[in-house]
């Protein structure tokens, strides 16, 4: 029965991405039905948690975005990738990764693409070198980001006090040293625009060159918005500082009631760390809100703003049909990886990579993986050190940034394969995942206690 049920996730989960969209958490209330109404099922809790950290953070980003902090950083980012073009394989990726760990969300990279494509080609560097790694980059920081969705939830399934920072110290080091392992990896990989036939043919096209030239012509940011781009961005970062201190130090926490236990609360009377960051988010929102004199009802229109819809529905769908899945079938589950978990725990990182790739969400992935693998005892040590491989998925390249460099590289470079997983993206992926959780489990040793 139990593989009936399994083909019956996978169904839905691979139904889901191809609708895209909110096409996966649809799909995922489709399957909670299925195994309820067919299997007599019991409906699991629903992930509560990680929906109001995302409802908080992306808020508080989108808030960001409107009051012109966003573009700012970029402006910045776009500074220092045009400074050094001939580096830009290794400097596109780590500006990536710095933009992205600080603003906790990924869709900030659109920005950044099409200045990377320009400078590239300008400079005759293949553009699928730099704008590959930068979207692996961009992803990777997130798994440990104090302001991503994902990290988040990762330190509320751990509980333990200084999780959060446990996750961080871990993460982005060996995260930012996996995305560098990755960049150097793509420095030589394919040809170089002066030396590839393909592109040298397409050059004796006029329009085709005209289009070259014209790439990505931004304009200079407004001077009347920088103030209160600054503004923002000073509380943004503020508030982030906040953040990871509350993680470090969680005896600056303010307690409760002892033994009142609830949502929010845990049973020594401490804010949970969900909490504080729901509550220092939304408090940073209105204050940047306050302080820009910027009109609330432009943070909802803001793109981050309308993308937090689609994220929400989904992780609430697939989240709550695997959990179902997870708790119905929690025995058989723990007796079948139990043993090999306890003589090779490494190969539940395996098992995180492929649900990766299936659930195309990191929140997603975390929440349904990290409490199976506390309940076959793998440490938290080693947890962390694993969580990198919920970055998987770019394997399959159906993910908006993924797209979004492809149809950036007006060269071609930058493409999907014959076979689809032979795709620019999966080089950089594997050796970033890779390097990223092998460095990750030596730091882990040191961190953790």
């Amino acid at each position: 029965m139990i593989w009936l049920q399994l083909i019956v996730l996978l169904a839905m989960i691979l139904i889901g991405s191809r609708l895209k969209g909110i096409g996966l958490g649809l799909m995922g209330v489709v399957g909670v039905f299925i195994y309820v109404t067919f299997f007599g099922m019991s409906p699991a809790d629903p992930p509560g948690d990680i929906m109001l950290i995302i409802l908080c953070v992306v808020t508080l980003s989108a808030t960001l975005e409107a009051a012109g902090g966003l573009d700012y950083l970029v402006s910045i980012a776009e500074k220092i990738i045009r400074r050094h073009p001939k580096r830009i394989t290794l400097i596109a990726p780590v500006v990536s990764f710095v933009l992205c760990l600080f603003a906790g969300t990924s869709h900030v990279i659109y920005s950044l693409l099409p200045i990377i494509a320009d400078v590239s080609v300008k400079n005759r560097i293949r553009p699928e070198r730099p704008l590959s790694v930068s979207v692996i980059a961009c992803h990777a920081a997130l798994t440990g980001s104090p302001m991503a969705a994902c990290t988040a939830a990762f330190a509320a399934i751990l509980t333990y006090p200084g999780a959060a920072a446990d996750i961080m110290m871990v993460c982005i080091p060996s995260c930012f040293i996996g995305s560098l392992a990755a960049a150097l990896v793509m420095m030589r990989w394919g040809k170089d625009l002066d030396a590839d036939k393909e592109f040298l043919e397409k050059m004796k096209d006029p329009e085709f060159a005209a289009a070259i030239d014209q790439l990505s012509k931004t304009s200079a940011p407004d001077s009347s918005q920088n103030k209160k781009a600054r503004r923002a961005v000073i509380i943004f970062a503020l508030t982030i500082l906040l953040i990871v201190l509350s993680g470090i130090f969680p005896q600056i926490i303010p307690d409760t009631a002892k033994g009142a236990a609830s949502f929010h609360v845990n049973a020594d009377g401490t804010l949970k760390m969900v909490t504080v960051i729901e509550t220092i988010a939304l408090s940073a929102a209105a204050l940047i809100v306050i302080t820009t004199g910027i009109s609330a009802t432009k943070i909802v229109k803001a793109g981050l703003f309308n993308s937090m819809g689609s994220a929400l529905v989904s992780v609430f769908g697939v989240v709550w049909m695997a959990a179902t899945f997870m708790h119905a079938n929690q025995q058989f589950i723990s007796d079948s990886l139990g043993k090999i978990t306890e003589q090779h725990p490494w190969t539940f990182t395996v098992a995180i990579f492929v649900m990766g790739v299936l659930m195309f969400s990191q929140g997603a992935t975390t929440k349904a993986m990290m409490p199976l693998g506390l309940a076959l005892g793998l440490p938290a040590a080693s947890l962390i050190a694993m969580f990198p491989a919920v970055n998987s998925f770019f394997l399959i390249p159906g993910y908006p940034t993924l797209l979004a460099a492809i149809n950036m590289d007006k060269t071609g470079t930058t493409k999907v394969g014959s076979f689809v997983i032979n795709h620019s993206f999966v080089v950089p992926g594997i050796v970033a995942t890779f390097v990223s959780i092998t460095v990750g489990f030596l730091l882990a040793n040191f961190v953790v206690k």
